[in-house]
């Protein structure tokens, strides 16, 4: 097993429309171990969400190697990034994407159902994981009887269930308040003092400053790589 969850080597992403070819990456490399909580920082159009793209396996590089989970992702057919998809990372995105008319455990369950989880085994880790981010009382819950800091909690829970090598998160926090916000970013501390690896796309300062390491880019390129010692970072 690999020492890196995420290992990017001289990646171009180049998108063509016509006869206009825009340059979204122009040489990255980067590593995150095992362990790690990144946050990738940038304003629009920096490449960041190109970045996450990739690192999520949603796409491929025009060119040099993306690996995640220790495999080279330009070598996968669709069908094996399914899989690897859903075997080694966790989403959690800005607008929740929780299924509608469907209660916070079920929303939870559905990704170790469609791993092959019998129903009555899913339900019951969908029911602890939500329990340890403070939701036992909200199980039954449908989305429209949540709070937003709830509907993430329960975003969150979602892509803990499975065990993920990887929890990849875009701008978590954008659609809370800031005390939403707040206690969101707790969990994702929390979690990474058990040993999750987190990386976080953002554009605010403020929501990567919770991060161990924050990763700077700008016109496609890495601006900065910042490790806040006192932060703990390895």
């Amino acid at each position: 097993m690999s020492d890196y969850v995420v290992d990017l080597s001289d990646v171009r992403r180049e998108y063509q429309t016509g006869e206009v070819s825009t340059v979204a990456l122009a040489g990255v490399s980067l590593k995150v171990a095992r362990g790690e909580f990144v946050a990738i920082v940038g304003p629009s159009g920096s490449g960041k969400s190109t970045l996450m793209n990739l690192i999520g396996c949603l796409d491929r590089p025009t060119s040099g190697t993306v690996k995640v989970s220790g495999k080279d992702i330009s070598t996968l057919d669709d069908n094996e990034l399914t899989a690897l998809r859903s075997r080694a990372i966790g989403f959690v995105f800005q607008q929740f994407q929780l299924l509608p008319l469907t209660s916070a455990v079920e929303n939870v369950a559905a990704p170790l159902l469609y791993q092959g989880l019998r129903p009555k085994e899913a339900t019951k880790r969908a029911g602890a994981m939500l329990t340890r981010l403070g939701l036992g009382e909200r199980l039954d819950f449908d989305r429209g009887r949540l709070s937003g800091g709830q509907q993430q909690r329960v975003a969150i829970s979602r892509a803990l269930v499975t065990n993920p090598d990887l929890v990849l998160a875009d701008e978590p926090t954008g659609a809370l308040d800031t005390s939403s916000g707040a206690q969101v970013m707790d969990v994702f501390k929390e979690m990474n003092a058990e040993g999750r690896t987190i990386v976080l796309i953002t554009h605010d300062l403020e929501v990567a400053a919770a991060a161990k390491r924050r990763i700077y880019i700008r016109d496609g390129l890495i601006e900065r790589d910042d490790a806040d010692t006192k932060a703990g970072a390895r």
